[in-house]
């Protein structure tokens, strides 16, 4: 007997047990593509849908004995590719390892062989027991099914991981030949081939099994063309439709010959243009010929397969008869035209509904009562179109035509109700509503029957209307509101009730406005007086009073009652939002609320109180209710401001206001003129001085800012004319300007129009702006500092250091002057703080190319501290009082 190999020998269980590893009688060839293996890959590329399984078992057998495995597998994945969901398996009679056990484990579990799913992807394992380092988690899985050796390919189907076929070895390996690797390779491309036409196939089948089905289902006749052979197919449901059969259709059939001569041409254009690729379809409704003579009525659609080169290949079609259909449209077409040309003729409005009362039909009459016109108004509930409300009250009503649907009975009117038209316009109608049954009783819609009862009452309800409403709202207009006030106060003077009134403003109004403009606006006024006429009750006042302002007038309500009431509105308002053009705005209301009592003298005293309520909750945070029974010391100031800016303009036009100068003096170096500023006093109406601070803030307020400083501006240029001396003598004049004047447009022209019509030094004046209004109005203050300094103005930049951005917007104003506020000014003497701010600003200013001027310097002592700490200038008390110019302006 011969001796076994040697260890370096490859072997595996069949080796040791074959006859021929013992007696020597023959050697164990080499693995390689033979004739078994030619047969196992034809067999696999050739799998059929039946006996797939025995095919690749037997294939499988095959591969085991011709490479001497002891167990040939493949392992097929689940659709999803996270689970071996079969394993297929052929097994020598004494082999131990069992590859079929891996039926059921997801592919994670074996991570290094996860990773190599690419399509005929080898792994080799030659000894589970010692495996290499990554290979160590799927060997241990191996090495429990009995396992030594394995050698795998992975294939793919349709580019998707399908899985697994393998070798497998009771004992360990030295390595794998070539040839047996090039074989796995091959035996997996075929196996991933005949599964793909497995599943190719069963695919196939499905599909001619549906269209065989829906062939049968369907309706429609089927037709397809094909142009190479010059053959048409004709399906059974097409034959039976048109009453052919298959004899009829032979010899060269053609197709068109059965469309109604009516109607060929613009069929075949309709086929023309769509064999041109200019339509995606091909469809058409037209009559085609009967077996028996007939014209049947078709709905024809078809679809063109077209070659490279735009080249009809073939035209499928199907046909549907449509004949019956047609018949019932004419037939409910003419019913439908003599019913409309009935209603047309009639001299009342006719709405029909449905069962929802949604609206189908409304004839010319009914268009020209309710403002809708039959396109706009179809689907749309009853209720929005006809309006009704009572006609003394003007309570919403429900609508007559809803209650007979629901009641399933006539309903007629008793007396004239309110109609509301679409345009906000209103007529008083008589209405009969009855319910529209179907055929099995049930019903199914209704119809509505109305005319006008007030052609003469309208027209005098017109006049009435737009002289005491607003347009934009349809609220109640600022006079007639007044009217009632004037009779709630006469009331509350003789005890009968007790009244309030709610004066509200719109936060915000303005923002929307501003950006969207005024139709938005608009919009916005008209659904805020919806929204708050939903929120008064049905005997209060709503009224539109101006702009965005409303004015409630609430009757037999407390002032506790009022304001619970304000609150709600105040709210609503809170929580509304308005859209506009994918913009949404929150807004908010500030109210003010009166009590109207015996001690109110008028109407005029009560809006006033109402709005200086008004005015002090929107500065008290907006969005808030303010009584005039609380902080009666705040509304006082907002009615002494009211009363200031009346004297204010009383005064320009009597000319009661004074120019003072006050001297500004060089400290560092000597300046050769006059340096002094303007300072504007107001008298009153009996003569005496009024200081600044006494009404500049009411001016603020009630934007009178820009009418006195263009009075400044004239009289301070026309005073420098008139007076030679004071010209020749001038070094420079300052004149202050506020804030809103700088956001005003027509500021600037003004302007330089005073410059060239006195002729007067431009270099000469300098204009004070204060801090924070150069900084609230940053674009606007640097425009206009750029072009008056273009005709050689100067300008100086007021109280320096009392806002919260000074330095850093310093460098970006082109003044020439820094003024520093007075607060620091005024105790520079004892505070080191105000002291070192002084300082700062000094050299700041310096550095930026500026000259500085102190205010406040009201003794020698502060004139000489600021003259050491370095500042060009200086103005106070300490320097001179301010002085009356002796010649005014006014008096010339």
């Amino acid at each position: 007997m011969s001796k076994p190999l040697g260890p370096s020998a490859d072997l595996s269980a069949s080796d040791v047990l074959a006859p021929h590893f013992w007696t020597g009688k023959a050697e164990r060839p080499a693995p390689g593509i033979d004739v078994a293996c030619t047969k196992i890959a034809v067999d696999l590329q050739n799998l059929s849908r039946e006996g797939a399984d025995e095919c690749i078992g037997r294939c499988l057998e095959i591969l085991r004995e011709a490479t001497s495995a002891d167990a040939a597998f493949a392992l097929f994945f689940d659709q999803s590719a996270t689970h071996i969901e079969s394993v297929l398996s052929a097994r020598g009679h004494f082999a131990q390892c069992h590859p079929e056990a891996l039926r059921g484990t997801p592919i994670s579990s074996l991570s290094w062989l996860s990773s190599r799913c690419e399509h005929l992807k080898l792994s080799e394992f030659r000894d589970t027991a010692s495996p290499r380092k990554e290979q160590v988690e799927d060997a241990g899985t191996l090495a429990e099914l009995a396992i030594g050796a394995a050698l795998l390919v992975a294939f793919r189907i349709k580019n998707q991981p399908a899985g697994f076929l393998g070798l497998a070895y009771g004992l360990p390996r030295g390595g794998y030949d070539v040839n047996l690797q090039l074989l796995m390779k091959l035996l997996g491309t075929s196996l991933a081939t005949g599964l793909e036409r497995v599943r190719l196939t069963l695919a196939i089948s499905r599909i001619e099994e549906r269209n065989a089905l829906a062939e049968l289902a369907a309706n429609d006749g089927l037709w397809d063309f094909d142009v190479e052979g010059n053959d048409v197919y004709f399906s059974p449901r097409w034959r039976a439709m048109l009453g052919y059969d298959e004899a009829d259709l032979k010899g060269g059939f053609d197709w068109r010959s059965l469309v109604h001569p009516d109607d060929s041409s613009r069929v075949q254009a309709a086929i023309r243009e769509h064999v041109a690729n200019k339509t995606p379809i091909f469809e058409s409704v037209h009559r085609m010929r009967h077996r028996s003579g007939e014209w049947r009525w078709v709905i024809s659609r078809a679809k063109a397969q077209l070659d490279a080169h735009g080249r009809l290949l073939r035209l499928v079609g199907v046909e549907l008869d449509i004949t019956e259909r047609k018949l019932y449209e004419e037939a409910l077409f003419r019913e439908k035209e003599s019913a409309q040309i009935t209603l047309q003729s009639i001299g009342d409005g006719v709405i029909t509904t449905d069962a929802l009362s949604t609206i189908d039909y409304i004839n010319p009459v009914a268009e020209q009562l309710t403002g809708w016109r039959l396109e706009d108004s179809m689907g749309r509930p009853v209720e929005e179109i006809f309006r009704a409300f009572h006609e003394e009250t003007c309570e919403p009503l429900e609508n007559p035509l809803t209650v007979s649907i629901r009641r399933a009975r006539p309903i007629k009117s008793v007396r004239p109700m309110l109609l509301i038209r679409r345009d906000g316009n209103e007529l008083y109608v008589e209405s009969t509503a009855s319910p529209i049954r179907a055929g099995n009783g049930k019903v199914g819609g209704g119809v509505l029957v109305f005319h006008d009862v007030s052609e003469s009452r309208e027209l005098n309800r017109r006049l009435s209307y737009h002289a005491s409403h607003d347009l934009l709202t349809g609220l109640v207009n600022r006079r007639e509101f007044e009217n009632r006030v004037e009779r709630a106060l006469k009331s509350a003077k003789a005890r009968e009730a007790q009244y309030a009134l709610c004066y509200l403003d719109i936060d915000q109004f303005k923002i929307v406005n501003d950006t969207c403009g005024h139709s938005a606006g608009d919009a916005l006024l008209g659904q805020m007086g919806a929204l708050l006429k939903s929120k008064v009750r049905w005997r209060d006042t709503l009224s539109r009073l101006g702009g965005d302002e409303f004015g409630i007038l609430l009757e037999s309500c407390t002032l506790d009652e009022a304001m619970h009431m304000a609150e709600s509105v105040r709210e609503a308002v809170r929580n509304f939002r308005f859209s506009w053009e994918e913009r949404v705005f929150r807004l908010g209301a500030s109210i003010g609320v009166v009590p109207i009592t015996a001690d109110n003298e008028d109407v005029a005293s009560i809006l006033s109180a109402a709005d200086s309520a008004c005015a002090a909750a929107k500065e008290l945070g907006r969005n808030r209710v303010h009584s005039f029974a609380e902080n009666d010391i705040e509304l006082m100031r907002r009615r002494r401001e009211m009363q200031w800016a009346a004297r204010i303009n009383a005064a320009l036009e009597e000319g009661r206001f004074e120019l003072f100068r006050m001297p500004i003096a060089a400290l560092q170096k000597p300046e050769t003129g006059a340096h002094y500023e303007l300072l504007l006093r107001m008298r009153d109406e009996n003569g005496r001085i009024v200081a600044p601070d006494n009404f500049i803030a009411a001016a603020e307020r009630y934007g009178i800012t820009p009418s006195i400083d263009r009075w400044v501006i004239e009289n301070a240029l026309r005073w420098l004319v008139s007076e030679a001396d004071e010209r020749n003598g001038l070094a420079m004049c300052s004149i202050n300007l506020s804030g809103q004047s700088l956001g005003d447009d027509k500021f600037l022209p003004y302007v330089i129009d005073q410059f060239n019509r006195s002729g007067l030094d431009p270099s000469k004046i300098c204009f004070e702006i204060t801090e924070t209004a150069a900084v609230a109005s940053f674009a606007q203050a640097n425009r206009f500092i750029q072009s008056l300094k273009q005709l050689g103005c100067k300008f100086a930049l007021d109280d320096f250091g009392t806002g919260l951005s000074s330095f850093g917007y310093l460098k970006h104003f082109p003044v020439d002057y820094l003024k520093i506020d007075g607060s620091f000014v005024r105790e520079i003497l004892h505070d080191p703080i105000d002291r070192e701010m002084v300082r700062s600003i000094n050299e700041i200013g310096h550095l930026t190319g500026k000259q500085t001027i102190a205010e406040f310097a009201e003794n020698a002592e502060i004139i000489q501290m600021l003259k050491n700490i370095g500042v060009d200038y200086a103005q106070g008390y300490g320097i001179a009082q301010p002085q009356r110019i002796l010649k005014s302006a006014a008096g010339l």
